[in-house]
């Protein structure tokens, strides 16, 4: 879908009209009556959606918030564009153009973001047809303004993409996508956007002593991965450079501590946190952001087998600390804990880690929104919290007092890799605090990364999660 500016509606087209009040109605093209029963919808029933069939096109009409806070209301016009989106993929329109009765371009790409991200579809395993999943055969967005730059349009179609990219990685099945062919195919879209790429082996992470990746792959018959991804242009402005780490563990079935019941049908979504990385990172490249960005994703699955490391194991970790393992369940920590040690190697600026940690996070806030905490980087994290709200990819801080600590001593190693059944979320961070010595930011995805059930634009299964709040939140620092 083509993503354009034009200056003036163009009548061939289905056509959407965002208003704030009745009174801008008088400038839609419709026909009294019709007016007048949209003013007395709106003012009876509260309605603020309403389309008109033309048979050749659409035109939509949709009511926007015209109180509470600037996100709020952004994030009302992305899912009312999500309603137009469910309307014309039935009718199969090709094309679209959009008017904000009070020119309020911010509205108009919010409209636009919610309408392109809606338009997602993983299809590739369906072998019948189906009404359903036919490709959406819209063609053409377009956005009428006249102060709309082409940079603002193209920055909406690279998220929208990066986005998707992110969604397709967490929706594959582990039998098409392990950790080789994750590693791969992250090293496949990073070169087209320049991205330089290492692919590191099994050998080479045993030369670097990752216990902990390694430790967690000694129950697959698949090599780990851990790739390294950097985004360094020449106009570069950061100092130091910005670190984005991602968990990868393509399958988990818990180890030895073996997950049962349905706990494990959506397991191929556990490397969400890698998905969200290598989005990111791609959005920052082929926007040409002028900032130095490292992307660092361990990957395994985590399965049961003969030779699988079990409770009360020892594993020495890439920094040599000694970790006790209680629960072959919290795996992902051991494999985060070897990258955010390696990445003390860059001397970052800031490290900001994604997973799909715990279900303690899920527990505690649902689908609404990710864990958050950070140690040495509270400025970074209320800009980032503030990103969350504008884009509606919040966070919600948890805290990072030292007496969580106590819960993580081990009597025969450094540390402990649970701390019990109190404070998961909070403890699986602390797990992750003990192997950073820079400003870090870690964040718990558990919840929102894949959705089991519809949500809006937001879709079913794979989200991309992620992709826009840390891309938004690292042009905000430069901006800055």
């Amino acid at each position: 879908m083509k993503l354009r500016q034009i200056t003036r509606i163009t009548v061939s087209d289905s056509q959407v009209y965002l208003l704030r009040t009745p009174s801008d109605l008088d400038k839609v093209p419709l026909e009294v009556r019709e007016k007048d029963y949209i003013r007395k919808q709106h003012r009876r029933q509260k309605e603020e959606f309403f389309s008109f069939n033309r048979y050749d096109r659409f035109i939509f009409i949709c009511f926007l918030p015209r109180a509470g806070k600037k996100a709020t209301q952004l994030e009302a016009i992305r899912k009312k564009a999500h309603q137009v989106y469910n309307v014309l993929f039935v009718q199969e329109e090709d094309s679209l153009s959009v008017k904000h009765m009070n020119h309020d371009d911010d509205e108009l790409l919010a409209f636009a973001e919610g309408f392109m991200l809606s338009s997602y579809q993983f299809n590739k395993y369906k072998t019948k047809d189906n009404p359903e999943d036919r490709p959406f055969s819209m063609k053409s967005l377009k956005l009428v303004s006249k102060t709309l730059s082409p940079r603002e349009l193209q920055e909406i179609d690279i998220l929208v993409r990066a986005n998707f990219l992110a969604r397709d990685l967490v929706n594959e099945p582990l039998n098409s996508l392990n950790a080789e062919q994750l590693a791969a195919r992250i090293w496949e879209e990073c070169k087209r956007r320049d991205v330089l790429v290492e692919v590191m082996n099994k050998s080479k992470i045993a030369s670097l002593k990752m216990g902990g990746l390694l430790a967690v792959n000694k129950g697959s018959v698949d090599p780990p991965t851990f790739t390294i991804a950097e985004w360094k242009p020449e106009n570069y402005q950061n100092s130091k450079p910005i670190v984005l780490v991602g968990k990868g563990i393509v399958y988990d079935t818990g180890g030895m501590s073996v997950k049962v019941g349905s706990y494990m049908e959506t397991m191929k979504s556990d490397m969400g946190g890698a998905a969200t990385v290598a989005g990111a990172i791609c959005a920052i490249a082929e926007a040409n952001l002028p900032l130095h960005v490292i992307a660092l994703i361990p990957a395994t699955d985590n399965r049961v087998h003969g030779n699988a490391i079990v409770p009360d194991d020892i594993i020495t970790m890439h920094d040599g600390s000694t970790v006790e393992v209680l629960n072959t369940d919290a795996e992902g920590r051991l494999i985060l804990a070897d990258a955010l040690s390696y990445a003390k190697k860059y001397k970052p600026d800031l490290v900001i880690e994604a997973s799909t940690l715990t279900g303690a996070a899920e527990r505690a806030i649902g689908h609404h929104g990710a864990v958050g905490m950070n140690i040495r980087a509270g400025i970074q994290m209320g800009k980032l919290i503030k990103t969350g709200e504008d884009v509606n990819e919040r966070v919600v801080e948890f805290p990072m007092w030292d007496e969580y600590n106590e819960m993580l001593k081990s009597n025969v190693a450094d540390i402990k890799n649970i701390g019990g059944s109190m404070a998961g979320a909070i403890t699986a961070g602390k797990f992750l605090e003990h192997f950073t010595d820079y400003p870090f930011i870690h964040l718990d995805i558990a919840g929102v990364a894949f959705l089991p059930k519809k949500d809006s634009y937001r879709g079913v299964g794979g989200t991309g999660f992620g992709v826009r709040l840390i891309y938004k939140t690292l042009k905000q620092f430069l901006e800055k």
